[in-house]
């Protein structure tokens, strides 16, 4: 990012400071109607992006050129001519009213700028998908089998791609979310690290752990899944509690994407941790009619189980990277803590009115406004005019990226609705399970995992149900464990590549490659994954029958977890080398993914693959590898 020089420097601050600020007002009193909303956030934050980020390595680094100044004119030229003309955009029928000459040139503007700007400022593979995707609905009608479409007219592509806004692309219902809610989240992340907050994590995460090793680290996979639970949105608790814990991380010695990757996975487990977990929870009891104390015991073990798994990839990612503990002389007293306690409360009311179901964007709000005047209450902690006002600028510098990537998302979700392609899912799937139980729990794994791709967790988990469940079900498969297995696969997808939401706002904030950040998220979380298929081969992990069932789940998924944690890290008592991280990920695979094996059996051989890569790992003591 160019740091810009003279009068420009202080002008684009303002005009995003401005922005932010906007934002949060809409959030307290109420936002103008969607498209209005959509149009200012996007003609806010996109056109920045190409005075702020440079074309290329060679571009001028503290002035943007002419062509930067070309790219922001056409990029703003779209969006104000929405906002202008928003009545007439929200009043006229999708795919029914005419698409006008106006509109396509309005259409190509607003889709050409948002690939650059998302190439510039998000990472140039999220451009090419969106690339890809718009060039299936033109050539789809010359594909073979499944994959053929309908033909789609150069208007249709452009209407699908850019405005159809109850459906996707860039005015989307994914732009809505960021435009409003997230956006709102942001900016009070933005002023808990302003207000001295980061200050109070940094310093509880290194009196209470920090004679552990990753010991911070700990704290803050912990500290984002308790508030994931109440917010109940993967991506506002990243840029909430991420806004302290990655900086935190990095600081001790995690890598960037590292960082970035633990907060992804450990904010999107917030939505599978009792007693809220999220909204998409309160939607399966609706759709199953099973009372939502079942669903919440049910779940129980399974989220205790993920975050066990993250803490224990933490642990061996800072054996395998040498992460001492923290030296005493650095470690603060508590009185320090104390000192800042009191910006727990904001934090406290932002939860007390999301559990009381007020709005995300206005809990927020009320969060944000109380963690002004919270901080005034000590002068350590005291907020001047000019902190308010860089807060209100580095929320305007963290959403600028943001909204491109989830706008190109929403153009990804637009074509694969467009086509049919999440309607034929379902018929796909059947035909090629052909009657395997496995078969199907991959693939449709794998299909929420693409209706994720920028949905929220709740309509991904709402459209994967529809298609899944009745197949489940008919192949023998209980209500609940079926609904559960989608939940949790519709959870991970926001930290999942190729468009992982919660790993690019992670990524935003760490100044790392979201494309690198999601696949450490995913690491991170393999819990979801072995836990999502122990619903359907292990019911004693959603605490069904006897002690003895329950016990024996549960110790299956723990050993397998450590193993396969330790396998990918390259540490389990002591650095592993090669041969034994392949014989224990591989055990560890077995135990977790193939119930053909008796329970006792899986859980004696990660045990005995455990033993023996300990054993190898003490007598050879090579040089590990350092994961990917």
């Amino acid at each position: 990012m160019r740091a810009l020089k003279g009068p420009l420097g202080p002008v684009l601050s303002g005009w995003l400071a401005l922005a932010a600020a906007v934002h949060l007002y809409f959030g307290g009193v109420g936002f103008p109607e969607p498209i209005a909303m959509r149009a200012f956030h996007l003609l806010a934050f996109v056109p920045p992006i190409f005075l702020l980020w440079p074309a290329r390595a060679g571009s001028p680094a503290e002035r943007p050129s002419w062509a930067d100044w070309a790219w922001f004119a056409a990029a703003a030229a779209p969006h104000l001519w929405v906002w202008w003309n928003a009545g007439a955009v929200s009043d006229r029928m999708e795919y029914v009213d005419d698409f006008t000459p106006m509109m396509s040139v309005m259409a190509v503007l607003a889709i050409v700028t948002l690939l650059e700007a998302t190439r510039r400022a998000v990472e140039p593979g999220l451009a090419w998908m969106v690339i890809i995707s718009i060039a299936y609905m033109a050539v789809g009608h010359w594909m073979p089998g499944v994959l053929n479409t309908r033909p789609f007219s150069a208007g249709e592509i452009l209407e699908a791609s850019w405005l159809v806004p109850t459906a996707g692309g860039v005015y989307g219902p994914l732009t809505g979310i960021v435009a409003t809610t997230i956006a709102v989240f942001i900016i009070f992340g933005s002023f808990m690290a302003g207000s001295g907050t980061g200050r109070l994590f940094s310093n509880l995460g290194a009196a209470a752990a920090g004679r552990f090793t990753g010991g911070p680290a700990k704290v803050a996979v912990i500290t984002s899944g308790l508030f994931g639970t109440m917010s109940g949105s993967s991506v506002s608790n990243v840029i909430t509690t991420g806004a302290m814990t990655i900086p935190l991380m990095k600081r001790i010695g995690y890598r960037p994407a590292v960082a970035g990757g633990i907060e992804a996975a450990a904010s999107v487990g917030g939505a599978i941790m009792p007693p809220v977990m999220g909204a998409a929870a309160f939607v399966m009891s609706e759709i199953t009619n099973i009372a939502y104390g079942e669903i919440v015991v049910a779940a129980a073990i399974g989220a205790v189980l993920y975050y066990f798994a993250i803490l224990a990839a933490v642990h061996f990612e800072a054996k395998r990277m040498g992460i001492a503990p923290m030296p005493a002389s650095e470690i603060p007293p508590w009185r320090e803590v104390l000192a800042d306690a009191h910006l727990v409360i904001p934090m406290g009311v932002l939860v007390y009115l999301m559990m009381e179901r007020w709005s995300g964007n206005y809990a927020a709000f009320c969060a944000t406004l109380s963690m002004i005047a919270i901080a005034m209450f000590r002068r350590r902690t005291r907020m001047s005019p000019r902190a308010i006002f860089e807060s209100l600028v580095n929320a305007g510098l963290t959403m600028a990226p943001l909204a491109v990537a989830i706008a190109g998302a929403g153009i990804v979700v637009s074509a694969l609705t467009a086509t049919g392609m999440v309607v034929a899912f379902g018929g796909i799937i059947k035909d090629i399970a052909g009657g395997s139980l496995p078969l199907l729990l991959i693939l449709l794994a794998l299909t929420v995992l693409v209706l994720g791709m920028g949905l929220p967790t709740t309509p991904s988990y709402i459209i994967a149900a529809a298609i899944g469940v009745p197949q489940l079900v008919a192949m023998g498969v209980e209500l609940l464990p079926a609904h559960l297995f989608l939940f949790y696969f519709a959870v991970l997808a926001d930290a999942t590549p190729p468009v992982a939401a919660a790993a690019f706002a992670a990524a935003s904030i760490a100044k790392a490659g979201p494309t690198i950040t999601s696949l450490h998220a995913t690491r991170f979380g393999i819990a979801g994954f072995t836990v999502g298929f122990a619903f359907i081969y292990d019911p004693g992990i959603m605490m069904r029958g006897g002690l003895a069932e329950i016990l024996l789940a549960t110790a299956i998924q723990v050993v397998a977890l450590v193993a396969i944690t330790a396998s990918y890290a390259g540490f389990l008592l002591s650095p592993l080398g090669p041969v034994p991280r392949v014989v224990l990920g591989a055990a560890g695979v077995a135990a977790a993914f193939v119930p053909a094996i008796p329970g006792p059996g899986r859980l004696a051989l990660a045990l005995a693959a455990m033993g023996l890569a300990w054993a190898m790992g003490r007598a050879a003591r090579p040089a590990a590898l350092r994961p990917l």
